[in-house]
């Protein structure tokens, strides 16, 4: 078992680091120091439509980026059982080739898996996956709330983090109307739901997109995505 207050001081200076992609190598170094693992996956999730996407692989070997990986997790029971109770998840032997869908190839050398959510609250916005485990390592019911712990610790730093990069980028009002059309609302809705004309909205929106670079909102939205900022 870790303690929550070790896992505090591990992570503690990560939401200081500039480079959004540098924190992300760090968060999965800060995991493997701490716990019996020798691998992690990182994984960002959204639940509209249940997709993951990989993000960056970590082993004692190398470090790689695994954009390539997008998934529905609905295909594998494991993660979608740790996503909806906000709890790490493990399984091996028998119920871990449960877990994982039959159109996949399953090397021989996996027979375990073991699944960290990453959540702000009640808002899971990732995940990190281990496969590979120091020899002898017992994972018990107190490693995996050790293991929990981590996952919303490190959830409440990024979304600190986040929050802070957003707040130099956009007003709040530009944030809320970029975060309103990621959930699919209209001008429409927006505008009574936030009860200002549409013309104003509009304004939010076109102001949105210049800052960011962007052709248009959905490319906006994606843009956000991009720079670790989850809507």
């Amino acid at each position: 078992m870790v303690s929550n207050y070790t896992i505090q001081q591990a992570i503690q200076g990560l939401e200081d680091i500039a480079s959004h992609e540098e924190q992300l190598f760090k968060v999965l170094e800060t995991y493997m120091a701490l716990f019996p693992v020798k691998n992690s996956y990182l994984v960002r999730y959204s639940p509209i439509g249940y997709l993951a996407e990989g993000v960056i692989y970590l082993s004692e070997t190398e470090g790689v980026h695994i954009g390539e990986i997008r998934e529905d997790i609905r295909s594998f029971p494991l993660i979608y059982s740790a996503i909806n109770e906000k709890k790490a998840k493990y399984c091996k032997g028998v119920e871990y080739l449960k877990q994982v869908s039959i159109k996949y190839t399953i090397p021989s050398t996996m027979n375990s898996l073991l699944v960290v959510p990453i959540c702000c609250g009640s808002f899971v916005f990732g995940y990190i996956c281990s496969s590979d485990f120091e020899e002898d390592t017992l994972i018990d019911d107190q490693l995996l709330s050790s293991f929990t712990d981590y996952g919303k610790l490190v959830g409440k730093m990024l979304t600190s983090t986040e929050e802070r990069q957003a707040a130099r980028l956009l007003s709040r009002r530009e944030l809320e109307v970029m975060r309103r059309i990621a959930l699919g609302e209209s001008t429409k809705e927006m505008a009574s739901t936030m009860n200002i004309s549409e013309l104003t909205i509009n304004q939010y929106v076109k102001t949105a997109v210049k800052k960011l670079g962007a052709k248009n909102r959905s490319h906006a939205v994606g843009e956000l995505f991009r720079r670790g900022i989850h809507l």
